[in-house]
C-alpha cells in the first residue's frame, strides 16, 4: 500500500515537472514572441546594431537631452525602488525644494511652473516616462544647449507623445529614452 502511494506521488511529479516546469514556460516564451520587441526587453539599437538601451528603463542624461524623472536608486537596476518617504516628510520637502531650485537654475528659459513630476521620484526609480508639459518645459534649455530650433523638439516632443492607456487612464506621457534615442538620430525597432 505505501509502493503504491510512493509511486503513485512519484508519477505525479514527473508529470507536473513536464507539464509546469518545461511545457508551460516554453508555451508562455512562444506567446511572448507574438510581441516581438517586446518579448525580448524592448531593446534601442544605434545604426551599427549595439545595443544602446531599453526603452523599458530610464536613465541619466546629461542637459543636453531631454531629462527623466529623479531617481531614489540613480537608474540602477540593481537597487530599483523609491524612496517610501511620505508626501508629509520633511526630507520629502527638502528633497522637493532641492530638485525644484536645481530645475529653475538648469532651465531659467522654461516657461511656468516646474511640474510636478519633474519633482517628484517614480515608485521604481527606473520608469522613463514623464508628462509632456515637463517634456515640453525643458525644450528652451534642450534647444539652447544643442543648437537647435525649439519648434522642431516641440515637434519631435509630439511625435514622441503617447497617449494614455485605453486613451483614458491616466495622462498621455513621452518616453525619455526613445525621445532622446529619436534625438541622437537613432532608428527605432
Amino acid at each position: 500500500m505505501v509502493w503504491r502511494q510512493l509511486l503513485a506521488s512519484l508519477r505525479f511529479l514527473v508529470v507536473m515537472t513536464v507539464l509546469l516546469g518545461l511545457a508551460y514556460p516554453a508555451a508562455v516564451t512562444l506567446a511572448a514572441q507574438a510581441f516581438g520587441s517586446r518579448a525580448a526587453g524592448s531593446l534601442l539599437t544605434d545604426a551599427d546594431g549595439r545595443v544602446v538601451g531599453s526603452a523599458l528603463l530610464g536613465q541619466a542624461f546629461g542637459p543636453e537631452w531631454f531629462q527623466g524623472r529623479p531617481s531614489a536608486s540613480a537608474y540602477s537596476g540593481e537597487t530599483s525602488g523609491g524612496t517610501n518617504l511620505s508626501p508629509a516628510s520633511s526630507d520629502q520637502a527638502d528633497a522637493r525644494a532641492q530638485r525644484k531650485a536645481d530645475l529653475v537654475a538648469a532651465n531659467p528659459e522654461a516657461i511656468g511652473p516646474v511640474p510636478e513630476d519633474a519633482l517628484t521620484a517614480s515608485a521604481s526609480g527606473l520608469d522613463p516616462h514623464i508628462s509632456v508639459a515637463y517634456a515640453l518645459w525643458q525644450v528652451p534649455r534642450v534647444a539652447r544647449e544643442r543648437g537647435v530650433d525649439a519648434g522642431a523638439l516641440r515637434n519631435l516632443v509630439a511625435a514622441a507623445t503617447e497617449p494614455a492607456p485605453l486613451d483614458f487612464l491616466g495622462q498621455d506621457s513621452v518616453n525619455v529614452t526613445r525621445l532622446n534615442f529619436s534625438l541622437a538620430g537613432g532608428v527605432q525597432r
